[in-house]
């Protein structure tokens, strides 16, 4: 009788152990991370030696509002043949900077050729996401071996995503170099310095 008790007990729980194998996650760190990616979004306008022309001008800017053009994504100029003029560049840089950014100076490569006489604006956009998330897949069970879930992680990386300004922050964060670092910490140091209850 006992070695049959026994037998059922071990049945028992290869069976569940079988059905928990499917995760092999026994840590609190997350396998769904955040995945950026980027999008290249190009306009050929014909830039004179005068400049641009009103037309043109016009163009660029209901280009950029289809676009909604924001923080985060990053404009440039593709001129590989160097025939644009001053003055279409400087007309590109002030309907750029009415949407509070700058132009980058280098600019990614896309595709096609570039003909003499047009220039090239380039709106690269990054996007951030969780592939795989949310994983219903497989239904919530006991697990005994202290493993994570398929959605372990899901919630807070997507919520993260979501509310990443500039989703390239994710990869090298902010260049903090050429700061005042005393400055940015002076509203602290007045917070704790305070003198709390007129001591």
């Amino acid at each position: 009788m006992r070695i049959v008790s026994m037998a059922i007990i071990t049945g028992v729980s290869l069976s569940l152990a079988a059905c928990g194998s499917t995760t092999a996650n026994r840590s609190v760190y997350s396998e769904r991370q955040p995945v950026v990616s980027k999008a290249n979004f190009v306009l050929d306008l014909s830039a004179g030696a005068g400049g641009l022309s009103k037309a043109e001008q016009n163009r660029l800017s209901g280009w950029l509002d289809a676009l909604e053009l924001g923080y985060g994504d990053r404009v440039s100029i593709d001129d590989p043949g160097y025939t644009t003029s001053p003055a279409a560049k400087e007309a590109v840089e002030n309907i750029v900077a009415d949407y509070g950014l700058l132009v980058s100076d280098q600019a990614p490569v896309t595709e096609g050729y570039v003909p003499a006489g047009l220039m090239r604006v380039v709106v690269t956009r990054a996007t951030a996401s969780v592939p795989g998330c949310p994983d219903y897949s497989h239904r919530s069970h006991t697990d005994f071996q202290v493993r994570t879930s398929e959605n372990y992680g899901c919630g807070t990386n997507s919520t993260l995503s979501a509310m990443m300004a500039n989703p390239e922050d994710l990869v090298r964060g902010e260049n903090a170099e050429g700061e005042d670092q005393s400055r940015a910490s002076k509203a602290i140091r007045a917070y704790r310095d305070k003198n709390v209850g007129g001591q």
